[in-house]
C-alpha cells in the first residue's frame, strides 16, 4: 500500500501529540506501517542546534518534511506532530510530499495555557523566554486543512474518529485495487446490521469495520498456514 503523511498542526498544548499517538495505534491495528515524527523528539535529535527564529522554525519543518516524504515514499504512514506555525512552509511541505493530509488541532489559547504541563506559556507570559507561539510569536491557522478538530469541545476519541473518517473518505485507508479486480456494493441489510452493532462507538464506518474484520481473518489464516508449513512431515 502507498504511504502518506498526516500533518498535525496547532498551538502548543492543543493536543497534537496525543492525537498523533492515538492515530498511530489505530493505523497499526489496520496493519499499516506507521512512524510518528513528534516535534519535541525531532528537536532533540534531528534538528538539535536550531533555535526558534522564523528561519530556524522553517528549517525545522523542512527537515521534518524531508524525512516524512522518504517514509511515505516507502509505504509508511508518517504522522508529524509539530507546531509548524507558518502557513507558507506548511504549504511547501504539502507540495513536496503530495499525499498529504493536514489536521488542524484547534484549541483556544486560554485552554492551551491551562493545559501547559511544561510551563512554556507561564515562562513566556512572565517574560522569561521569547519566541513562544501564541504569545510572542504568531500562529497562522490553516486555510484549507483536510480535517479540523476542536479539542476544547470534544474528547480525543471523538477527534480520532473524525480524522479516521476523513482519511477513509479521501481513500487513504483502502488498499489499491489490483488490475482485474472488481468492486461491489454491500447489501443494505448488512450495512444496517453493522451500523447497529457500531452505534455509539468512535469507529462508525461499516466499510472500515469490514476491512478490519477481513484483515484480521487473513492475518490469522496466514499465521496458521505458516505454522503448518513448519511442521515436520508425517512418517
Amino acid at each position: 500500500m502507498e504511504g502518506f503523511v498526516v500533518w498535525f498542526t496547532g498551538l502548543p498544548s492543543a493536543g497534537k501529540s496525543t492525537l498523533a499517538r492515538l492515530l498511530e495505534q489505530a493505523l497499526r491495528a489496520r496493519g499499516r506501517r506507521v512512524e510518528v515524527l513528534d516535534g519535541d523528539e525531532v528537536r532533540q535529535r534531528l534538528t538539535r542546534g536550531l533555535g526558534f527564529s522564523k528561519e530556524d522554525r522553517d528549517e525545522n519543518i523542512r527537515r521534518i518534511t524531508y524525512v516524512a516524504r522518504l517514509l511515505a515514499r516507502n509505504g509508511v504512514v508518517a504522522i508529524t506532530a509539530a507546531i509548524s506555525p507558518y502557513r507558507a512552509v506548511r504549504d511547501e511541505a504539502r507540495q513536496e510530499i503530495g499525499r498529504f493530509v493536514e489536521v488542524y488541532v484547534r484549541c483556544p489559547l486560554e485552554v492551551c495555557i491551562q493545559r501547559d504541563l511544561k510551563g512554556l506559556y507561564r515562562r513566556a507570559l512572565a517574560g522569561e523566554i521569547g519566541n513562544v507561539t501564541g504569545v510572542s510569536d504568531p500562529y497562522e491557522e490553516p486555510l484549507n486543512a483536510e480535517v479540523v478538530v476542536s479539542t476544547d469541545q470534544e474528547g480525543p476519541e471523538a477527534s480520532l474518529a473524525r480524522i479516521l473518517a476523513r482519511l477513509n473518505d479521501l481513500g487513504y485507508l483502502w488498499p489499491s485495487r489490483s488490475p482485474g479486480t472488481t468492486s461491489f456494493p454491500l447489501p443494505a441489510d448488512l450495512v444496517q446490521q453493522i451500523e447497529a452493532r457500531l452505534e455509539g462507538q468512535p469507529r462508525t464506518d461499516p466499510r472500515t469495520y469490514i476491512i478490519d474484520v477481513l484483515s484480521r481473518a487473513l492475518a490469522d489464516e496466514e499465521e496458521v498456514l505458516a505454522r503448518r508449513s513448519k511442521r515436520p512431515p508425517i512418517p
